[in-house]
């Protein structure tokens, strides 16, 4: 009977540190993957102070392009309320949507404001222009390797989460799968370079 009980007392001790331990992975995931989102918020913030600064300075030799530059700046402002909606709940599927398409269109009124102003050679020429449009294009870049951090750590993640015994755990927790950060689409996942 004391063998019995001993064997019991174990097994109890066993499921649980299993269901602690699985517990704490995925908090522990769930930090990694919203400490990566503020990594990408920090950037397109940087890329968001950016923008009124590149509209200003090409406002003042593209007089007749008004409307690209006013696209420009209604993208960004429902990209900035995108990314605010995706800060509160990184993961979310359906901010992470929102944001990706709030970029998307950010990313595509940029390439139309770009390929505009290849049409103004003082534009190009000018030496503020240059020195925003290779901010712009630093902090792209640090965009797409913050989005592929938080990815990678949605996915270990949504990996942990899914995961026998794990997923036990999550569901009985309400820890529902995290959404990735869809990546633009090819044509526009960078900012066109301009040749100064």
């Amino acid at each position: 009977m004391a063998a019995f009980l001993i064997f019991f007392i174990a097994v109890i001790a066993i499921v649980a540190v299993i269901i602690i331990n699985s517990y704490n992975d995925l908090i522990k995931f769930r930090n990694r993957y919203n400490n990566a989102y503020s990594q990408i918020d920090v950037q397109l913030q940087r890329r968001y102070d950016l923008i009124p600064n590149l509209v200003e300075t090409a406002k003042g030799y593209m007089k007749h392009e008004r409307e690209t530059l006013e696209a420009v700046i209604a993208a960004r402002n429902s990209a900035i309320n995108a990314s605010s909606r995706a800060v509160q709940n990184p993961g979310d599927p359906q901010a992470m949507q929102q944001l990706g398409n709030a970029e998307a269109a950010l990313s595509g009124a940029l390439s139309r404001l770009m390929v505009l102003s290849e049409s103004y050679p003082e534009l190009k020429a000018d030496r503020t222009m240059s020195q925003v449009m290779e901010e712009l294009a630093s902090t792209e870049n640090r965009i797409a390797f913050a989005r592929q951090a938080f990815n990678d750590a949605v996915t270990l993640y949504n990996t942990k989460s899914e995961s026998f015994p794990s997923n036990l755990i999550a569901n009985s927790f309400n820890f529902s799968v995290a959404e990735l950060l869809p990546e633009a689409s090819p044509e526009i996942k960078t900012v066109p370079r301009m040749s100064f």
